[in-house]
């Protein structure tokens, strides 16, 4: 199971529905979070439609900005408990005893009004006692390492950042790949990277999910990168590259003696596992050798 937590900047932009598809195909993620959909209830559904998922939870776009939306599968048992312009609050398996909470979060965009959303968060986190994920863009850094480009960010402005991380309980997941997720560029050729999407747990989390992975992944078409949550801590599959013979290694004369023992050998096993295994090691001893 894994999670999917993207600003995706208006799924209005049809490329920016059919990265959607992409990245969901690619991932198979069993919950999607999605902030600034600017998106009316009928594209929604057409998009829960095209990545093929059952359940859809969305709160309204404020005129043509805004809008977040949670999508799930029916392979797992979520229950929303609350929204509002800037957070979905969810428990899955609620009233079990394997149950935990997420929370997909979308920080206030208006720097004077950012203290809404930490109101918000601290309120979130005096109504239950369940491990607990929090995840989404809170458009801020607690740290000038996270920002690079533009204006120096504003200490006290942090600051609240990290207050409310503190009194939350939160510890930040950490990342794999890019170390900023939002970028703007300007006309003039100026730059600015920041960490503004992040994901956050609390204690019981950890103790639950020890091993939880977060991979910042690229996007073509928002200026936010979508992240991809694996709460069981699973690697990211690789994908197995076949074996190939080598030529060369029969130019050593202890490689070839080892080949045709193998096949010339009446063993019970597979042969050609055998001569596999038998070469594989060859070719190590000779790029050693070498």
């Amino acid at each position: 199971m894994s999670i999917i937590v993207w600003n995706c900047r208006g799924l209005g932009n049809l490329r920016t529905g059919k990265e959607l598809e992409v990245v969901t195909r690619e991932k198979d993620p069993s919950v999607v979070f999605l902030a600034e959909t600017w998106a009316d209830e009928a594209r929604l559904k057409e998009i829960k439609h095209n990545i093929s998922f059952e359940n859809l939870f969305f709160v309204d776009r404020n005129n043509r900005g805004g809008g977040l939306a949670m999508y799930w599968r029916n392979s797992i048992d979520v229950t929303v408990e609350s929204f509002s312009k800037n957070h979905i609050d969810a428990i899955v398996n609620k009233g079990k005893e394997d149950a935990w909470r997420f929370t997909g979060f979308y920080g206030e965009p208006v720097t004077h009004k950012r203290f809404e959303s930490w109101d918000m968060l601290r309120q979130l986190n005096n109504r239950f006692h369940l491990p607990w994920l929090c995840a989404g863009d809170f458009n801020e850094i607690v740290s000038s390492t996270e920002k690079l480009g533009g204006n120096n960010r504003s200490h006290s402005q942090m600051q609240l950042f990290r207050d409310v991380i503190d009194e939350c309980g939160f510890i930040d997941l950490g990342y794999d790949g890019s170390p900023c997720t939002w970028q703007k560029h300007f006309v003039d050729g100026h730059s600015i990277w920041e960490r503004l999407d992040r994901g956050m747990a609390n204690n019981e989390w950890f103790l639950k999910f020890a091993g939880t992975k977060i991979y910042h992944l690229s996007s073509n078409n928002s200026d936010h990168c979508p992240l991809w949550i694996i709460p069981d801590g699973l690697e990211v599959p690789q994908i197995t590259k076949p074996f190939r013979f080598e030529e060369m290694w029969l130019a050593d004369r202890g490689c070839t003696e080892i080949v045709e023992a193998v096949w010339a050998s009446h063993e019970e096993a597979e042969p050609t596992v055998k001569v596999t295994r038998k070469i594989k090691k060859c070719g190590k001893e000779l790029h050693a050798w070498n």
